[in-house]
Protein backbone atom coordinates (compact mmCIF):
# COMPACT_ATOMS: atom_id res chain seq x y z
CA UNK A 1 0.00 0.00 0.00
CA UNK A 2 1.03 3.51 -0.86
CA UNK A 3 0.73 6.03 1.86
CA UNK A 4 0.49 9.61 1.32
CA UNK A 5 -0.13 13.21 3.04
CA UNK A 6 -1.86 16.15 1.38
CA UNK A 7 -3.16 19.68 2.44
CA UNK A 8 -4.57 22.23 0.11
CA UNK A 9 -2.00 24.80 1.62
CA UNK A 10 -4.91 27.62 2.23
CA UNK A 11 -4.06 31.61 2.40
CA UNK A 12 -4.97 31.84 6.49
CA UNK A 13 -5.20 35.49 7.55
CA UNK A 14 -7.84 35.38 10.21
CA UNK A 15 -7.94 39.59 10.41
CA UNK A 16 -8.77 39.90 7.60
CA UNK A 17 -13.07 39.05 8.40
CA UNK A 18 -13.02 36.67 5.67
CA UNK A 19 -9.76 33.60 6.47
CA UNK A 20 -9.47 31.17 9.39
CA UNK A 21 -12.41 30.75 11.41
CA UNK A 22 -14.93 33.53 11.11
CA UNK A 23 -17.59 31.99 9.00
CA UNK A 24 -17.43 34.41 6.78
CA UNK A 25 -18.01 32.75 3.12
CA UNK A 26 -16.12 33.89 0.55
CA UNK A 27 -17.59 34.45 -2.84
CA UNK A 28 -15.31 32.04 -5.66
CA UNK A 29 -13.74 33.91 -8.11
CA UNK A 30 -14.93 36.99 -6.97
CA UNK A 31 -12.22 37.72 -4.08
CA UNK A 32 -9.59 40.82 -4.79
CA UNK A 33 -6.00 40.12 -4.19
CA UNK A 34 -6.04 43.29 -2.31
CA UNK A 35 -6.26 40.89 0.30
CA UNK A 36 -3.35 39.35 -0.17
CA UNK A 37 -0.18 39.86 2.28
CA UNK A 38 3.18 38.60 0.78
CA UNK A 39 4.89 38.41 3.90
CA UNK A 40 2.24 36.41 5.68
CA UNK A 41 2.02 34.60 2.32
CA UNK A 42 5.65 33.92 2.75
CA UNK A 43 5.26 31.91 6.34
CA UNK A 44 2.15 29.71 5.32
CA UNK A 45 4.68 28.82 2.08
CA UNK A 46 7.41 27.96 4.36
CA UNK A 47 4.99 26.37 7.10
CA UNK A 48 3.66 24.14 4.32
CA UNK A 49 7.26 23.13 3.19
CA UNK A 50 8.04 22.31 6.43
CA UNK A 51 4.93 20.13 6.90
CA UNK A 52 5.94 18.17 4.15
CA UNK A 53 9.84 17.34 5.06
CA UNK A 54 8.17 16.40 8.67
CA UNK A 55 5.62 14.01 6.85
CA UNK A 56 8.51 11.93 4.85
CA UNK A 57 10.36 12.06 8.14
CA UNK A 58 7.52 10.25 9.38
CA UNK A 59 7.39 7.74 7.16
CA UNK A 60 4.66 8.35 4.38
CA UNK A 61 5.21 7.26 1.04
CA UNK A 62 4.43 10.11 -1.18
CA UNK A 63 3.89 14.19 -0.59
CA UNK A 64 0.82 15.49 -2.61
CA UNK A 65 0.81 18.96 -4.05
CA UNK A 66 -2.31 20.42 -6.41
CA UNK A 67 -2.99 23.52 -8.21
CA UNK A 68 -5.67 25.61 -8.40
CA UNK A 69 -5.21 29.72 -9.43
CA UNK A 70 -6.76 32.80 -8.46
CA UNK A 71 -7.93 31.36 -5.03
CA UNK A 72 -7.34 31.62 -1.71
CA UNK A 73 -8.20 28.04 -0.55
CA UNK A 74 -5.00 26.73 -2.12
CA UNK A 75 -1.86 28.44 -2.81
CA UNK A 76 -0.72 25.95 -5.02
CA UNK A 77 -0.62 28.18 -8.18
CA UNK A 78 3.29 27.40 -9.30
CA UNK A 79 2.95 23.67 -7.79
CA UNK A 80 6.16 22.91 -9.78
CA UNK A 81 8.42 25.10 -7.56
CA UNK A 82 7.21 23.41 -4.42
CA UNK A 83 8.31 20.01 -6.07
CA UNK A 84 11.57 21.32 -7.41
CA UNK A 85 12.32 22.37 -3.77
CA UNK A 86 11.01 19.19 -2.31
CA UNK A 87 12.66 17.16 -4.53
CA UNK A 88 16.19 18.88 -3.12
CA UNK A 89 15.00 18.90 0.48
CA UNK A 90 13.46 15.47 0.75
CA UNK A 91 15.30 12.03 0.09
CA UNK A 92 12.81 8.89 -0.23
CA UNK A 93 9.36 10.52 -0.07
CA UNK A 94 7.73 10.61 -3.62
CA UNK A 95 6.84 13.63 -5.14
CA UNK A 96 2.98 13.31 -6.38
CA UNK A 97 1.32 16.12 -8.13
CA UNK A 98 -1.99 16.01 -9.18
CA UNK A 99 -1.91 18.02 -10.88
CA UNK A 100 -0.65 19.73 -13.56
CA UNK A 101 -3.75 21.33 -15.80
CA UNK A 102 -2.71 20.15 -18.65
CA UNK A 103 -5.36 22.49 -20.99
CA UNK A 104 -4.06 25.97 -19.93
CA UNK A 105 -0.68 25.23 -21.42
CA UNK A 106 -0.27 27.03 -24.44
CA UNK A 107 3.84 25.41 -24.41
CA UNK A 108 3.76 22.00 -23.13
CA UNK A 109 7.57 21.49 -24.04
CA UNK A 110 8.42 23.69 -21.24
CA UNK A 111 6.44 21.53 -18.53
CA UNK A 112 8.13 18.09 -20.16
CA UNK A 113 10.96 19.81 -19.47
CA UNK A 114 10.49 21.22 -15.52
CA UNK A 115 8.94 17.90 -15.14
CA UNK A 116 11.97 15.85 -16.10
CA UNK A 117 14.07 18.52 -14.20
CA UNK A 118 11.95 17.64 -11.30
CA UNK A 119 12.24 14.03 -11.26
CA UNK A 120 16.27 14.30 -11.81
CA UNK A 121 16.90 16.23 -9.08
CA UNK A 122 14.58 13.96 -7.01
CA UNK A 123 16.57 11.06 -8.55
CA UNK A 124 13.31 9.50 -9.45
CA UNK A 125 10.73 10.28 -6.93
CA UNK A 126 8.64 12.66 -9.07
CA UNK A 127 4.54 11.05 -10.19
CA UNK A 128 3.16 13.01 -11.99
CA UNK A 129 -0.66 13.84 -12.24
CA UNK A 130 -2.71 15.69 -15.16
CA UNK A 131 -5.92 17.16 -14.74
CA UNK A 132 -8.66 18.86 -17.05
CA UNK A 133 -9.15 21.92 -14.54
CA UNK A 134 -12.11 24.00 -13.89
CA UNK A 135 -13.92 26.99 -15.32
CA UNK A 136 -11.65 28.69 -12.75
CA UNK A 137 -8.60 27.56 -14.31
CA UNK A 138 -10.09 28.64 -17.94
CA UNK A 139 -10.86 31.89 -16.85
CA UNK A 140 -7.89 32.98 -14.75
CA UNK A 141 -5.14 31.84 -17.89
CA UNK A 142 -7.61 32.82 -20.54
CA UNK A 143 -7.70 29.07 -21.78
CA UNK A 144 -10.64 28.46 -24.19
CA UNK A 145 -12.70 26.05 -23.10
CA UNK A 146 -14.75 24.69 -25.63
CA UNK A 147 -10.99 23.08 -26.66
CA UNK A 148 -10.32 22.04 -22.83
CA UNK A 149 -10.32 18.13 -23.65
CA UNK A 150 -8.75 18.11 -27.09
CA UNK A 151 -5.95 19.88 -25.35
CA UNK A 152 -5.46 17.57 -22.28
CA UNK A 153 -5.28 15.08 -24.65
CA UNK A 154 -2.70 16.09 -27.18
CA UNK A 155 -0.70 18.12 -24.50
CA UNK A 156 -0.31 13.86 -22.93
CA UNK A 157 0.69 12.66 -25.90
CA UNK A 158 3.49 15.85 -26.82
CA UNK A 159 4.77 14.99 -23.54
CA UNK A 160 4.85 11.37 -23.60
CA UNK A 161 6.47 11.67 -27.20
CA UNK A 162 9.05 15.13 -25.65
CA UNK A 163 10.06 12.47 -22.65
CA UNK A 164 10.61 9.10 -24.97
CA UNK A 165 11.20 10.05 -28.42
CA UNK A 166 14.49 10.79 -29.59
CA UNK A 167 15.03 14.19 -30.81
CA UNK A 168 14.87 16.22 -32.95
CA UNK A 169 11.07 15.95 -34.08
CA UNK A 170 8.63 18.12 -35.16
CA UNK A 171 5.29 18.13 -33.79
CA UNK A 172 2.28 19.21 -35.89
CA UNK A 173 -0.71 18.74 -34.03
CA UNK A 174 -4.46 20.43 -33.63
CA UNK A 175 -3.84 22.68 -31.11
CA UNK A 176 0.45 22.72 -30.53
CA UNK A 177 2.65 22.70 -33.79
CA UNK A 178 6.73 22.57 -32.91
CA UNK A 179 9.65 22.72 -35.64
CA UNK A 180 11.66 21.71 -33.29
CA UNK A 181 11.39 18.93 -30.63
CA UNK A 182 14.84 17.94 -28.21
CA UNK A 183 14.64 18.99 -24.98
CA UNK A 184 18.12 18.66 -23.26
CA UNK A 185 16.28 17.09 -19.91
CA UNK A 186 14.51 13.65 -19.50
CA UNK A 187 13.39 11.60 -16.83
CA UNK A 188 15.54 10.02 -14.67
CA UNK A 189 12.94 7.12 -14.51
CA UNK A 190 12.54 4.80 -17.56
CA UNK A 191 10.41 5.96 -19.69
CA UNK A 192 9.17 8.15 -17.64
CA UNK A 193 7.64 8.71 -14.18
CA UNK A 194 4.18 7.00 -13.59
CA UNK A 195 0.86 9.37 -13.88
CA UNK A 196 -2.03 9.12 -12.30
CA UNK A 197 -5.01 10.72 -12.91
CA UNK A 198 -6.96 12.30 -10.31
CA UNK A 199 -10.44 13.49 -10.28
CA UNK A 200 -14.29 13.37 -8.70
CA UNK A 201 -16.84 12.72 -11.46
CA UNK A 202 -16.00 12.58 -14.99
CA UNK A 203 -16.64 8.89 -17.15
CA UNK A 204 -14.75 10.23 -19.98
CA UNK A 205 -11.54 11.04 -17.75
CA UNK A 206 -12.10 7.62 -16.25
CA UNK A 207 -12.82 5.68 -19.13
CA UNK A 208 -9.59 7.98 -20.46
CA UNK A 209 -7.65 6.75 -17.58
CA UNK A 210 -8.56 3.58 -17.54
CA UNK A 211 -7.65 2.99 -21.46
CA UNK A 212 -4.61 4.47 -20.61
CA UNK A 213 -3.70 1.85 -17.70
CA UNK A 214 -3.06 4.72 -15.47
CA UNK A 215 -4.27 4.66 -11.95
CA UNK A 216 -7.10 6.97 -11.15
CA UNK A 217 -7.57 8.85 -7.55
CA UNK A 218 -10.97 9.76 -6.27
CA UNK A 219 -11.01 13.06 -4.79
CA UNK A 220 -12.87 13.37 -1.59
CA UNK A 221 -15.85 11.17 -2.75
CA UNK A 222 -18.48 9.57 -0.68
CA UNK A 223 -17.53 5.99 -0.28
CA UNK A 224 -20.51 4.32 -1.74
CA UNK A 225 -20.53 6.22 -4.88
CA UNK A 226 -17.06 5.89 -5.46
CA UNK A 227 -17.02 2.32 -5.02
CA UNK A 228 -19.45 2.35 -7.59
CA UNK A 229 -17.60 4.74 -9.86
CA UNK A 230 -14.16 2.19 -9.36
CA UNK A 231 -16.62 -0.30 -10.75
CA UNK A 232 -16.65 1.50 -14.01
CA UNK A 233 -13.37 1.75 -14.59
CA UNK A 234 -13.17 -2.22 -13.91
CA UNK A 235 -15.26 -2.66 -16.71
CA UNK A 236 -13.48 -0.59 -18.98
CA UNK A 237 -10.69 -2.48 -18.16
CA UNK A 238 -12.33 -5.48 -18.96
CA UNK A 239 -13.02 -4.15 -22.27
CA UNK A 240 -9.40 -3.39 -22.73
CA UNK A 241 -8.59 -7.00 -21.97
CA UNK A 242 -7.14 -6.22 -18.11
CA UNK A 243 -8.03 -6.65 -15.03
CA UNK A 244 -7.83 -3.61 -12.70
CA UNK A 245 -6.32 -4.16 -9.46
CA UNK A 246 -5.71 -2.13 -6.22
CA UNK A 247 -3.06 -0.23 -8.09
CA UNK A 248 -5.50 1.29 -10.32
CA UNK A 249 -6.95 2.54 -7.58
CA UNK A 250 -6.76 5.60 -5.19
CA UNK A 251 -8.17 7.62 -2.62
CA UNK A 252 -7.82 10.87 -0.97
CA UNK A 253 -9.87 11.75 2.31
CA UNK A 254 -9.61 13.90 4.99
CA UNK A 255 -7.96 12.56 8.28
CA UNK A 256 -6.86 14.43 11.63
CA UNK A 257 -5.19 12.76 14.37
CA UNK A 258 -4.91 13.89 17.78
CA UNK A 259 -3.32 13.29 21.73
CA UNK A 260 -7.13 13.55 22.89
CA UNK A 261 -10.93 13.18 21.38
CA UNK A 262 -11.57 16.50 22.73
CA UNK A 263 -8.83 18.11 21.39
CA UNK A 264 -9.42 15.78 17.98
CA UNK A 265 -13.00 17.03 17.69
CA UNK A 266 -12.01 20.58 18.00
CA UNK A 267 -9.06 20.73 15.49
CA UNK A 268 -11.08 18.41 13.54
CA UNK A 269 -13.97 21.20 13.40
CA UNK A 270 -11.23 23.40 11.61
CA UNK A 271 -11.48 21.90 8.56
CA UNK A 272 -14.43 23.51 7.93
CA UNK A 273 -13.62 26.92 9.33
CA UNK A 274 -11.55 28.29 7.24
CA UNK A 275 -11.00 29.93 3.92
CA UNK A 276 -14.08 28.81 1.92
CA UNK A 277 -13.06 26.14 -0.71
CA UNK A 278 -15.43 24.87 -3.34
CA UNK A 279 -13.95 21.20 -3.34
CA UNK A 280 -14.26 21.36 0.72
CA UNK A 281 -17.58 19.86 1.78
CA UNK A 282 -19.27 21.79 4.71
CA UNK A 283 -17.07 24.50 3.93
CA UNK A 284 -18.18 25.37 -0.32
CA UNK A 285 -19.06 28.85 -0.08
CA UNK A 286 -20.33 30.67 -2.71
CA UNK A 287 -19.45 29.06 -6.24
CA UNK A 288 -20.84 30.98 -9.24
CA UNK A 289 -22.07 27.78 -11.64
CA UNK A 290 -21.90 29.78 -14.66
CA UNK A 291 -18.48 30.30 -14.21
CA UNK A 292 -17.50 26.68 -13.26
CA UNK A 293 -19.64 24.92 -15.53
CA UNK A 294 -18.24 26.95 -19.02
CA UNK A 295 -19.42 24.69 -22.40
CA UNK A 296 -16.70 22.35 -22.85
CA UNK A 297 -15.38 21.44 -19.43
CA UNK A 298 -17.15 18.19 -17.62
CA UNK A 299 -19.88 16.79 -19.83
CA UNK A 300 -23.67 17.42 -18.57
CA UNK A 301 -24.34 13.84 -19.27
CA UNK A 302 -21.57 11.06 -18.87
CA UNK A 303 -21.14 11.88 -15.01
CA UNK A 304 -20.59 9.39 -12.57
CA UNK A 305 -21.89 8.14 -9.59
CA UNK A 306 -20.35 10.63 -7.29
CA UNK A 307 -22.12 13.38 -8.94
CA UNK A 308 -24.70 12.21 -5.57
CA UNK A 309 -21.51 14.19 -3.70
CA UNK A 310 -22.91 17.62 -3.05
CA UNK A 311 -19.45 19.33 -2.42
CA UNK A 312 -18.30 17.95 -5.62
CA UNK A 313 -21.32 19.30 -7.77
CA UNK A 314 -21.23 22.68 -6.25
CA UNK A 315 -17.66 22.39 -7.11
CA UNK A 316 -17.98 23.02 -10.71
CA UNK A 317 -21.33 24.33 -11.28
CA UNK A 318 -23.22 20.69 -11.28
CA UNK A 319 -26.15 21.24 -8.54
CA UNK A 320 -28.68 20.07 -11.29
CA UNK A 321 -27.33 16.81 -11.85
CA UNK A 322 -26.82 16.50 -7.80
CA UNK A 323 -30.57 17.53 -7.43
CA UNK A 324 -31.86 14.97 -10.24
CA UNK A 325 -29.08 12.32 -8.71
CA UNK A 326 -31.13 12.48 -5.31
CA UNK A 327 -34.70 12.69 -6.56
CA UNK A 328 -33.91 9.51 -7.76
CA UNK A 329 -32.53 8.56 -4.62
CA UNK A 330 -35.93 9.32 -3.06
CA UNK A 331 -33.82 11.88 -1.08
CA UNK A 332 -34.40 15.61 -0.34
CA UNK A 333 -33.87 17.58 -3.91
CA UNK A 334 -31.10 19.48 -2.40
CA UNK A 335 -29.24 19.54 0.87
CA UNK A 336 -29.91 22.54 3.01
CA UNK A 337 -26.83 25.63 2.73
CA UNK A 338 -26.73 25.34 6.63
CA UNK A 339 -26.90 22.41 8.80
CA UNK A 340 -27.36 22.07 12.64
CA UNK A 341 -23.39 20.64 13.11
CA UNK A 342 -22.22 19.99 9.60
CA UNK A 343 -18.89 18.75 11.24
CA UNK A 344 -21.05 16.18 13.11
CA UNK A 345 -22.74 14.91 10.06
CA UNK A 346 -19.59 14.68 7.95
CA UNK A 347 -17.83 12.47 10.37
CA UNK A 348 -20.50 10.27 10.67
CA UNK A 349 -20.66 9.42 7.18
CA UNK A 350 -16.89 9.21 7.39
CA UNK A 351 -16.46 12.46 4.91
CA UNK A 352 -14.30 13.24 8.41
CA UNK A 353 -11.90 11.04 10.02
CA UNK A 354 -10.68 12.75 13.46
CA UNK A 355 -9.71 11.24 16.65
CA UNK A 356 -7.26 9.06 18.36
CA UNK A 357 -4.88 6.86 16.66
CA UNK A 358 -7.44 4.04 19.00
CA UNK A 359 -10.46 5.61 17.22
CA UNK A 360 -9.04 6.79 13.65
CA UNK A 361 -7.79 3.57 12.60
CA UNK A 362 -10.83 1.59 12.90
CA UNK A 363 -12.47 4.00 10.67
CA UNK A 364 -9.65 4.29 8.20
CA UNK A 365 -9.97 -0.01 7.77
CA UNK A 366 -13.78 0.88 6.65
CA UNK A 367 -12.86 3.26 4.07
CA UNK A 368 -10.02 0.64 2.76
CA UNK A 369 -12.56 -2.78 3.07
CA UNK A 370 -14.90 -0.44 0.98
CA UNK A 371 -13.55 1.17 -1.65
CA UNK A 372 -9.61 -1.29 -1.64
CA UNK A 373 -7.67 1.38 -3.14
CA UNK A 374 -3.76 0.45 -3.20
CA UNK A 375 -3.22 4.10 -2.80
CA UNK A 376 -4.44 6.84 0.17
CA UNK A 377 -3.65 10.37 1.00
CA UNK A 378 -4.67 11.66 4.22
CA UNK A 379 -6.18 15.11 3.84
CA UNK A 380 -4.79 16.81 7.11
CA UNK A 381 -3.52 20.35 7.96
CA UNK A 382 -6.34 22.20 6.03
CA UNK A 383 -8.90 24.77 6.63
CA UNK A 384 -7.99 27.45 9.97
CA UNK A 385 -5.72 24.36 11.29
CA UNK A 386 -2.11 25.91 12.67
CA UNK A 387 1.26 24.40 11.95
CA UNK A 388 1.27 22.95 15.57
CA UNK A 389 -2.47 21.24 14.66
CA UNK A 390 -0.64 19.72 11.47
CA UNK A 391 2.97 18.63 13.49
CA UNK A 392 0.76 16.88 15.92
CA UNK A 393 -0.89 14.93 13.88
CA UNK A 394 1.57 13.97 11.52
CA UNK A 395 3.72 12.76 14.71
CA UNK A 396 0.75 10.38 15.85
CA UNK A 397 0.48 9.46 12.75
CA UNK A 398 3.97 8.20 11.74
CA UNK A 399 4.06 6.53 15.41
CA UNK A 400 0.88 4.53 15.14
CA UNK A 401 -1.67 5.27 12.18
CA UNK A 402 0.76 4.74 9.15
CA UNK A 403 2.39 1.45 10.69
CA UNK A 404 -1.20 0.02 11.52
CA UNK A 405 -2.44 1.14 8.44
CA UNK A 406 0.37 -1.18 6.52
CA UNK A 407 -0.78 -3.98 8.42
CA UNK A 408 -4.10 -3.98 7.15
CA UNK A 409 -3.09 -3.36 4.00
CA UNK A 410 -1.36 -6.19 3.83
CA UNK A 411 -4.74 -8.39 5.70
CA UNK A 412 -6.77 -6.97 2.65
CA UNK A 413 -3.81 -7.67 0.02
CA UNK A 414 -3.93 -3.83 -1.03
CA UNK A 415 -1.19 -3.40 -3.66
CA UNK A 416 0.02 0.07 -4.57
CA UNK A 417 1.41 1.08 -7.79
CA UNK A 418 4.99 1.12 -6.99
CA UNK A 419 4.51 -3.18 -5.98
CA UNK A 420 2.55 -3.93 -8.99
CA UNK A 421 2.60 -2.32 -11.86
CA UNK A 422 -0.34 -0.54 -13.28
CA UNK A 423 1.12 -0.77 -16.89
CA UNK A 424 1.67 -4.80 -16.75
CA UNK A 425 -0.20 -5.79 -13.42
CA UNK A 426 3.19 -7.66 -12.63
CA UNK A 427 4.97 -7.24 -9.18
CA UNK A 428 7.40 -4.56 -9.37
CA UNK A 429 10.99 -5.60 -8.19
CA UNK A 430 13.19 -2.61 -7.55
CA UNK A 431 14.39 0.65 -9.23
CA UNK A 432 15.56 0.32 -12.45
CA UNK A 433 18.56 2.49 -13.45
CA UNK A 434 18.37 5.49 -15.42
CA UNK A 435 17.90 4.74 -19.26
CA UNK A 436 20.83 4.78 -21.29
CA UNK A 437 21.33 7.33 -24.16
CA UNK A 438 19.64 6.07 -27.70
CA UNK A 439 20.19 6.82 -31.36
CA UNK A 440 19.62 10.26 -31.77
CA UNK A 441 17.10 10.78 -35.22
CA UNK A 442 17.12 12.75 -38.27
CA UNK A 443 16.22 16.65 -38.09
CA UNK A 444 13.04 17.11 -40.17
CA UNK A 445 13.18 19.38 -43.31
CA UNK A 446 12.12 22.83 -42.51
Amino acid sequence: MFIGHFTERPYQDPSSGYFGATGRSITDLAMSNASYDPRLGAELYNRYLDEKVYAEEMGFDGLMLNEHHSTPFCMGGAMNLEAAILARTTSRAKIVLLGNILPIWDDPLWLAEELAEIDMISRGRLVTGWVRGTGRESIAHNAVPGFNWERFQEAHDFIIEAWTRPGPFRWEGEHYQYRYVNPWSRPYQDPHPQIWIPGVMSRNTVTWAAKHRYPYLMLATELEPTRESYEYYDEVAKEEGYEAGTQHRGYLFKVHVDETEELAEAVGRKFVQGPSNPFLEGNQGNVRGFMQNLPGLTSRTNLLPTVRSFAAARARGREEQHDKAMKDRGDQARAPEKKPDVYRQLTEKLSIISGTPDSVIPKIRRVLETIRPGTIFFWDGDGAMTHEDSMRSLRLMGAEVIPAVREIGKELDLNGPFEVDPMTNQPIEGPKEPRKPEAKSEVADD
